[in-house]
């Protein structure tokens, strides 16, 4: 059991009517890892995590999560798994000292262990202070700690994560990495959706790529950045209207298919030219009588892995249209 990975799925497809949202999806994750799941808006990721945490049932694939199938022994999935959605579910109404003891009590702690695990985890997450006020009166920052202390309550082997850093602002952004860091230092194993590059850079071992109900791409954030080649042609233009025009020029200068990002105005482009690929792409921009903000060679990041490997930037909203509301109605 120790050399099975904390989560794994094999050939995972989900359809809702004619789409499926996942097409043969695999997946492993080793105990006391970080695995980011990232994906255009549409991708499969969060049905991905809704299969994995036997909120839908797949229509084709087997998955483990700490050991136990999904589909032949649900309830200790559950029992090993905690979930943090996009929207905390702590209650607005209780303290926060009281959101964690009821919660304990829910996992049949017992009423004095409940306690003694509700002030473990407020010393933890930085909430002592704030444990006897009404968690609607938290900030945001707080009131995510808050959900993500509740999800840790019955000391789940496995953590998923659904974009837990959304609507924080940097410095509690920050304090929320610091406390994921603990939880894996204690061999947590974490499954993550974010929106944010910087965040899966930051924390995860290992980086899925997810578009069309496929992993399109897989390893960590130099692997991924290796994959796409080394510098890279970039220009953004004053005025949007010029984006079509660059990215012909880009494509005749540049060693490999163009990348657009329309909101951020920008075209980005493989180059083994060096100097005089920028050159030669400036040369031609002013021929072209082009505007341009900025103009350069650099090295990949996330962004451009996304752009070059799903042809646009990333979006993480819903998945396949009404595909949720289908599942939430069954």
């Amino acid at each position: 059991m120790t050399d099975q990975p904390a989560i794994e799925a094999i050939g995972l497809v989900k359809r809702y009517g004619e789409q499926r949202a996942l097409d043969g999806v695999d997946l492993d994750v080793p105990r006391g890892a970080v695995c980011a799941m990232l994906g255009p808006n549409g991708a499969g990721k969060t049905t991905a995590v809704r299969i994995l945490t036997t909120l839908t049932e797949p229509d084709e694939g087997s998955a483990t999560v700490a050991g136990h199938d999904i589909l032949r022994d649900p309830v200790s999935v559950r029992r090993s798994l905690g979930l943090a959605a996009q929207d905390a579910t702590v209650d607005g109404l209780l303290t926060g000292r009281e959101n964690l003891e009821m919660i304990g009590e829910l996992h049949h702690l017992g009423r004095r262990p409940a306690k003694a695990r509700a002030a473990e985890l407020l010393d933890q997450f930085s909430l002592v202070d704030a444990a006897s006020k009404l968690a609607k009166e938290y900030s945001g920052g707080m009131r995510r700690r808050l959900d993500l202390a509740a999800t840790l309550v019955a000391r789940p082997e496995v953590l998923f994560l659904d974009e837990p850093t959304t609507g924080l602002d940097p410095r509690a952004r920050n304090e929320l990495w610091a406390v994921l860091d603990t939880l894996v230092g204690q061999g947590t194993t974490v499954l993550l959706t974010t929106q944010y590059l910087e965040e899966a850079e930051r924390l995860a071992d290992d980086i899925v790529v997810v578009d069309h109900g496929h992993v399109i791409a897989r390893g960590d954030a130099r692997e991924l950045k290796r994959q796409i080649g080394g510098d890279h042609l970039h220009v953004v233009v004053a005025d949007p209207a010029d984006l079509e025009a660059v990215t012909r020029i880009m494509a005749e200068v540049a060693d490999g298919r163009p990348s657009v990002d329309a909101a951020e105005r920008s075209v980005t482009a493989p180059t083994d030219g060096g100097v005089a690929a920028i050159s030669a792409l400036a040369s031609a921009l002013v021929d072209a009588n082009v505007e341009v903000d900025d103009l350069g060679l650099r090295q990949p990041t996330l962004d451009d892995v996304f752009l070059t490997l799903t042809g646009s930037s990333p979006e993480y909203d819903d998945e396949v249209p009404g595909a949720l509301a289908m599942e939430d109605a069954r």
